[in-house]
């Protein structure tokens, strides 16, 4: 036996032991080290993704963990070998897969939301979506890849280049992992964020953070580029002030790169948009090479994971670890799954 934990719905989860599951062909078993607890969760949590959450539910997705058995077929992994799962599985027939665009098929399982995610003991998931780990890259720090490949395909669809200025809007937890990301290509990065205690994390991190609505920003950022603007502005605040911000604040021929996932439809200056021939780019999830890049970035350290990981909670205790983020004065919470003993 083994143990889970399965939200029921109405904010409410229970852990519980269940039985592993074999690996089937092409499948491997792992046992799961640590899983983060991302924005995505907490909609879960709120009701806001009943419509793709099956109850009862084993959810997550930002994980590491080290393989535990192997399903006939699979090669090239071993027992022990630690690894993450980037969980997405794509049908390969829609006419965004046959486009090449695999990570936004029409037809996505997102494991983990659609399908069974990683708060538990023993997970089983298809070889095809594990991704390698240096044998050094401590399981903790691991568990910040798949939200750290979040922010590098952000930034790669941005064409953020060295000597470029970036703003962030938003500094949660994926806007401080972009402004880490753009930082590692030698961009200059400003950070907006109206929370004190947010600022306080992003400053912590060596950011240059301001807050929006005690400076003047526009000025700030005509200052620091010579009167041109940002080249990039990403919004991952989610709110239509952020939205004007960041049009406001862009160059000509900036990039607009919009992150949050807004509730509602939001305004936009689209004169600014044709003055200045703004261009707007939408983000979602990534691809294998922004997985790769994660790895890489997190194991060099480019990623500060000791100082975004704000506190690890025992898979029994998983209540208090959403109750802890929806608090507010955490960054990242991990649930200790127990696969790292």
């Amino acid at each position: 036996m083994t143990s889970a934990a399965f939200y029921l719905g109405d904010r409410t989860f229970a852990v519980r032991d269940a039985d592993p599951v074999p690996p089937g062909h092409g499948e491997v078993r792992i046992d799961v080290a640590y899983t983060g607890i991302c924005g995505t969760d907490l909609h879960i949590l709120h009701g806001a993704m009943d419509h793709r959450v099956r109850t009862p539910a084993v959810i997550g997705h930002e994980m590491s963990g080290r393989i535990a058995a192997l399903g006939s077929g699979v090669s090239g992994f071993n027992v022990g070998d630690p690894v993450t799962v980037m969980p997405l599985e794509w049908c390969g027939r829609c006419p965004a897969c046959r486009a090449g665009h695999t990570h936004i098929c029409h037809r996505l399982n997102f494991i983990g939301i659609d399908s069974t995610g990683s708060m538990q003991r023993s997970w089983t998931v298809p070889a095809r979506t594990l991704v390698p780990l240096p044998p050094d890259l401590p399981l903790r720090h691991a568990a910040l890849i798949e939200p750290t490949a979040v922010a590098v395909h952000d930034v790669r669809r941005s064409r953020l280049t060295a000597g470029e200025h970036a703003v962030v809007i938003g500094a949660g937890p994926v806007g401080l992992l972009i402004a880490k990301v753009a930082e590692s290509t030698g961009a200059a990065v400003t950070v907006l964020e109206i929370d004190p205690h947010r600022r306080s994390v992003a400053k912590r991190l060596g950011l240059s953070v301001v807050d929006p609505t005690a400076d003047d920003v526009a000025a700030l950022i005509q200052d620091t580029t010579n009167g041109a603007g940002a080249q990039v502005a990403f919004e991952v605040s989610g709110s239509a002030a952020g939205v004007r911000t960041a049009t406001d604040l862009l160059a000509v021929r900036g990039r607009l790169v919009v992150v949050a996932i807004h509730p509602a439809a939001r305004e936009v200056d689209l004169h600014r948009v044709f003055w200045r021939e703004l261009e707007m780019i939408g983000v979602r999830v990534y691809q294998r090479d922004d997985y790769e890049e994660a790895v890489r970035l997190v194991h060099r350290g480019a990623i500060p994971a000791d100082a975004l990981i704000s506190r690890v909670v025992p898979l029994n205790d998983v209540t208090e670890a959403f109750r802890a983020l929806e608090d507010g004065g955490d960054v990242k919470v991990l649930l200790d799954c127990g696969g790292d003993a």
